[in-house]
């Protein structure tokens, strides 16, 4: 190829590259953008997200009613629609990402639920881990659970240290003493 043929190739695309970057300083996700900036290392966004957050420090909301009752509870992070929405006090280092992660949680702590009402039904459950849709769903009050799939250890209500990983609907069932 001709070394003037390949120049003309090659200024355009760089030229649309250099005017969208400039564009692009320009740009705002949304209107009005996020003021993010709030005391205690605490951020919020969206409709009521730590509307009732008294003295809690480090947590982080993003959704509709994400961490709505947060009250003195510290670091959680709630991402989604209703994500620990009515987590109170002592429910401290539960992370949820999901519409309805870890919904109805009041005082559990150190969970993690991700995925659409992973560990809705929570109340007092402390450890547990619940990763897919449905996860761990109907757990009030269980501890230390580990379940990986959509609907994994989804009766589970008060079972502790229930060793077991489920995926889709098929069941693989590991003991302590295999681990």
């Amino acid at each position: 190829m001709h070394r003037l043929i390949h120049i003309k190739l090659t200024v355009p695309p760089l030229l649309i590259t250099l005017v969208l970057a400039c564009l692009i300083d320009n740009a705002q996700a949304v209107s009005p953008p996020p003021d993010g900036c709030y005391a205690g290392l605490t951020t919020a966004e969206g409709c009521k997200a730590l509307h009732l957050l008294t003295s809690g420090q480090g947590n982080t909301a993003v959704g509709w009613h994400s961490l709505f009752s947060a009250g003195d509870a510290n670091f959680n992070t709630g991402v989604g629609a209703g994500a620990l929405a009515l987590t109170t006090t002592g429910a401290d280092l539960n992370t949820a990402v999901g519409t309805a992660a870890l919904l109805l949680n009041t005082t559990g702590f150190l969970n993690t639920a991700v995925g659409t009402a992973a560990l809705v039904y929570n109340d007092s459950g402390n450890g547990n881990n619940a990763v897919g849709t449905y996860a761990l769903y109907n757990n009030i009050d269980g501890n230390d659970n580990n379940a990986f799939g959509r609907s994994a250890l989804a009766e589970n209500i008060h079972s502790v240290e229930t060793p077991l990983l489920v995926l889709q609907r098929s069941r693989i069932m590991m003991s302590p003493e295999i681990i």
